[in-house]
């Protein structure tokens, strides 16, 4: 963000105002990006994001390709409030006379990366399965697989059904309590923690050079592209993290397709069986899905539209 002082109620409403925006706009990138990285060698269905999302068209029609979208956009708005207003929380109390050494800043996108991750664990946990149903759909599953996948009788056949995320949920809490929604929580710290760590140092230092003067603010067209372009280069620096969440969190497998006990099995596996380039798969869809996420979300910052719909409220008497 740029360091404005801001309330914090304005804060949180702006993150979440920018993260339903953002997700809303790339949601079909970041499912053709799921499923990129879940399909392992001998099992590709897609051969690049192009055709992943035609593929998704033709199957599952149009709404297949917002697979998962109502949890994403539902606890969008606590996880982007988070990152973005704890970002600044820590970026204040760091600071002396309003300024800030590298380390410092590093340290506060440490800290924003770390906060995050209670909401984004189960957020990603469960979208992942739903966004990789379609896929999951066409290979076939093992009999602990289809526990997962509701079954229903048609034309005298069974057909597996893809689970809602209440389903999902009530099944994790039932089977493994509340530590089955937080599976792949070390991923998920090991990617959000240095994804902030590059992420808002870079994006602040990008948006310093655009300020008109020393004091004046830079223009909203410069933080917004200086969003996208810190995004876009955290997003890619960290993937190779993100394919391995990906896999942890997928409950789902086709019969024919590894499964994982850990980070560190997981990446000797995919090594052993892909190679180092699978750590790069869906890179330019994670790209493409982060550069406008948080350059849509500096220019809400900006522009201050939480402060003008709290202005515009009812005053509380002194």
């Amino acid at each position: 963000m740029a360091d404005k002082q801001i309330s914090l109620p304005a804060k949180l409403i702006n993150g979440g105002i920018a993260g339903l925006i953002g997700v809303t706009c790339v949601f079909p990138i970041d499912l053709a990006k799921t499923r990129l990285q879940n399909q392992q060698n001998g099992c590709r269905l897609y051969t690049s994001m192009s055709d992943c999302l035609i593929k998704t068209i033709r199957s599952e029609g149009y709404f297949g390709m917002y697979r998962g979208a109502a949890v994403n956009l539902t606890l969008v708005t606590p996880e982007k409030a988070i990152k973005l207003a704890a970002n600044d929380f820590f970026r204040q109390h760091l600071s002396v006379d309003g300024k800030l050494t590298l380390v410092k800043e590093m340290l506060a996108g440490c800290g924003a990366g770390t906060c995050q991750v209670v909401i984004t664990t189960p957020m990603e946990m469960l979208k992942i399965q739903l966004q990789d149903a379609g896929r999951i759909g066409k290979n076939k599953h093992t009999s602990a697989q289809r526990k997962l996948m509701p079954e229903t009788v048609v034309a005298g056949t069974v057909e597996a059904k893809s689970p809602t995320a209440m389903q999902l949920t009530r099944m994790l809490l039932r089977e493994k309590g509340i530590a089955g929604l937080y599976k792949g929580l070390g991923a998920t710290i090991l990617r959000d923690v240095p994804f902030s760590i590059i992420y808002f140092p870079l994006f602040a230092n990008l948006n310093h050079l655009g300020k008109r003067g020393v004091e004046g603010p830079a223009p909203f067209y410069v933080s917004f592209f200086s969003g996208c372009l810190a995004g876009s280069t955290a997003a890619v620096a960290v993937n190779p993290v993100d394919v391995i969440k990906t896999r942890l969190q997928s409950l789902n497998r086709g019969s024919t397709e590894d499964t994982y006990s850990g980070v560190v099995d997981c990446i000797r596996k995919i090594l052993r069986n892909e190679g180092p380039g699978a750590f790069l798969k869906g890179a330019y869809c994670r790209a493409l899905v982060i550069a406008p996420l948080f350059g849509i979300a500096q220019v809400v910052y900006f522009l201050g539209v939480a402060e003008y719909f709290l202005l515009q409220g009812p005053q509380t008497p002194l």
